[in-house]
């Protein structure tokens, strides 16, 4: 059995483009397998909690000798979008085919090995019998049924949109979606008549199915599979729902991880005479659309990121943008990749990437495990800082939300190449060590306001009837929420304590550090957000208190939920990020102008 701890010494991925997407080839080093996998993602949430795994897996195969590729489907994560209307099916199969002749240039493999989850295992098994290189398929949680998945899809879309505190009015309902990942439409079109049974399978040599253990139809994909003369390899997936439901507490089925690895070492171990080989340098790597093009880039110490920049360049800050808990640098519902082409539409340039330890950068040597509201994060930020005055000439803008609005303030303060900040919705200013970061993701509480106004809704009380509602963790909540009020109020005295005060005087520093360096500032907080009760403690519930330290801004969204899901949320926060840029570009002429 490979050790299962996460592997860190080897070649670093290698970003590609092809097919107007965005590709990471995992190379081997000098020597290397016959055969290279090729994963296959699905869709939303599932893609972006499975993001780790892949990389994981890919990083462990490598030693053995397996080189890989990644890839996402046109319409999400990195990838263009495609003309209205023409991404369905029949494209994301093309784009596999795509992936599979990249992954043959770049390897010099002679077979193809398909892994898929969810969704992605579904058309790995419908790919296979089209594609002569593929001799063996992964499944991992296979789709039978297009559309029970959509059914399944709209459910767990409710689920995660309640869970937010996202009103009904601002849920995205006229087409399939999740935590505001939108399925294209032809996808979901194409989905409604696909079904997976025995008669549609292909004939493999070898075949690994990872079913659940409550879906008999997965367990019957194993069952054909065997049937047409794989070579069958089955284990049960065991913690699917923990693993795929929320990107910031998603837990890896190590177990799984390691039966998936144990098996391709299989497809190493009975090869006979292989030879030599070295993988080819990849081609130089870009996008092009409308607006924008954007060059996907390894810098540092491995991270992996986008350079956005526009089609039509003019002087401007460039924008950091820093993600939040374990999301993908695509961001929540691809907010990130809209954003920074926006962005790019509107003259400024960007770079999003993914911290170290987070869906498909490796961990920082030394690091802790749990990385948010960690000090190696500024490591992180410190290299794209490095990276991104190599790409960009002027001033730099960091922004984030929740624990990337943390992240992008502690960095500001710590780092004096930065000369404009954003932070949306951030929980706290400085971290207290004594709090466990894993408890806090687990059930961070609502604001108090949040609480009543649910309290007052019909909903609310079936959900309790039905016993739908966790009533101990709502309990716990509300009187941190009370407390929280509480202590705002009570702040004059309780500035006074000893362990309190130096805090609170830590943070006005931080803010005082700002001001001096004359860095602009807008904090931007949704209606409600519970973070804004440590911001009211610190600046007042008008933040009277902020006018005292330079440029810095308070703004409220009215009706926003804590990820900025509604359009015009999202909208707010590109403006201030135009007009920040503005700000910061205009105070960099200015000190130019005045130098002799």
């Amino acid at each position: 059995m490979l050790m299962r701890a996460e592997v860190v010494d080897q070649p670093v991925v290698q970003p590609v483009t092809f097919a107007d997407t965005v590709g990471l080839f995992q190379p081997t080093g000098a020597l290397h397998s016959d055969a290279a996998v090729l994963f296959v993602s699905p869709f939303g949430l599932e893609d972006m909690c499975l993001r780790k795994l892949w990389r994981i897996t890919a990083e462990r195969i490598a030693v053995i000798g397996l080189p890989s590729l990644r890839f996402d489907h046109p319409g999400t994560g990195d990838a263009l979008d495609g003309p209205q209307g023409s991404v369905d099916l029949d494209l994301w199969e093309k784009t596999i085919v795509a992936a599979a002749d990249a992954l043959c240039a770049l390897s010099r493999c002679r077979r193809i090995i398909l892994v898929g989850h969810g969704l992605g295992a579904t058309l790995a098994l419908r790919m296979a019998g089209r594609m002569d290189a593929v001799d063996a398929v992964a499944c991992l949680a296979p789709v039978t049924s297009g559309r029970a998945y959509l059914r399944e899809l709209q459910i767990w879309s409710r689920m995660v949109d309640e869970g937010l505190g996202l009103a009904e009015a601002y849920r995205i309902t006229d087409r399939p979606s999740i935590g505001g990942h939108i399925l294209p439409q032809g996808v979901a079109a194409d989905l409604k008549t696909l079904t997976l049974v025995e008669a549609s399978l292909p004939s493999l040599s070898h075949a690994f199915v990872a079913s659940r253990p409550e879906r008999a139809a997965e367990a019957g994909i194993a069952d054909g599979l065997a049937a047409l003369g794989a070579a069958l390899t089955r284990t049960v997936y065991a913690g699917y729902d923990s693993f795929v439901a929320n990107p910031a507490i998603s837990r890896l089925p190590d177990p799984l991880i390691d039966d998936l690895v144990e098996w391709l070492f299989g497809f190493v171990r009975e090869e006979t005479g292989a030879q030599p080989r070295t993988s080819m340098d990849p081609a130089p790597c870009l996008l092009v659309g409308s607006n924008f093009s954007e060059r996907p880039i390894t810098f540092g110490s491995g991270l992996q990121g986008a350079f956005c920049q526009p089609a039509k360049p003019r002087p401007s800050a460039a924008v950091l943008l820093l993600g939040t808990a374990y999301d993908r640098h695509a961001g929540w519902g691809r907010s990130s990749v809209t954003l920074a082409r926006e962005l790019a539409a509107a003259g400024i340039a960007s770079l999003r990437f993914d911290g170290a330890s987070v869906a498909d950068s490796p961990p920082r040597p030394g690091a802790p495990k749990q990385v948010l509201y960690d000090d190696h994060q500024l490591i992180d930020v410190s290299e794209a800082l490095d990276v991104l005055r190599t790409l960009h000439d002027g001033p730099v803008i960091v922004a984030g939300r929740c624990s990337g609005a943390y992240l992008a303030f502690r960095s500001a303060v710590a780092d004096s190449r930065i000369d404009g900040l954003i932070a949306v919705n951030p929980y706290v200013f400085e971290w207290d060590p004594t709090l466990d970061v894993d408890v806090a993701l687990q059930g961070a509480p609502r604001s108090l306001d949040d609480y009543g106004s649910r309290l007052l809704q019909g909903g609310t009380f079936k959900r309790l009837l039905r016993g739908e509602v966790d009533i101990a963790a709502a309990l716990k909540n509300i009187v941190l929420a009370i407390a929280g009020r509480i202590w705002r109020l009570s702040l004059p005295l309780l500035g006074r304590l000893p362990g309190i005060a130096p805090r609170r005087r830590s943070i006005l520093n931080a803010f005082r550090t700002l001001g001096a360096r004359n860095v602009s500032v807008d904090l931007i907080y949704s209606e409600g957000d519970v973070g804004f009760e440590h911001f009211a403690s610190l600046f007042g519930a008008d933040g009277r208190g902020l006018r005292s330290f330079g440029d810095m801004r308070l703004t409220i969204l009215a009706g926003a939920d804590h990820n900025l899901s509604p359009a015009f949320a999202r909208d707010a926060y590109r403006d201030a990020l135009i007009d920040l840029a503005a700000r910061v570009s205009a105070k960099s002429q200015a000190v130019v102008q005045e130098k002799p």
